[in-house]
């Protein structure tokens, strides 16, 4: 999986396409990525202690890692392996940048 928590992605396919937002958590067993802002799905949450009350919270969901690009100068990019010293980084495809 080239897209790793931390990094600003786009949304490419699916309801919140177009949506931008930063990576919280990745699901490389299931190739899915959790996305601050995009896939948000209400779930009732029951009450805690007696006297308080119960509530529906807005949670955000896993989306495939097919539906989204990294987002790196207001463009999409592509991500490629590059090869520099003893480590292998990620880049862009097409400007050659580190991601």
């Amino acid at each position: 999986m080239k897209i790793k928590k931390g990094d600003n992605i786009i949304v490419i396919a699916g309801k919140d396409k177009g949506k931008t937002g930063k990576v919280v958590k990745a699901l490389p067993k299931a190739g899915k990525v959790i996305i601050e802002g995009a896939n948000l799905s209400k779930r009732h949450q029951r009450a805690r202690k007696s006297g308080t009350k119960g509530q529906v919270v807005e949670k955000a969901m896993p989306i495939d890692v097919s539906n989204v690009m990294i987002y790196q100068d207001g463009k999409r990019a592509r991500v490629g392996k590059k090869l520099i010293g003893s480590k292998i980084v990620r880049i862009n495809k097409k400007t050659g940048k580190e991601i």
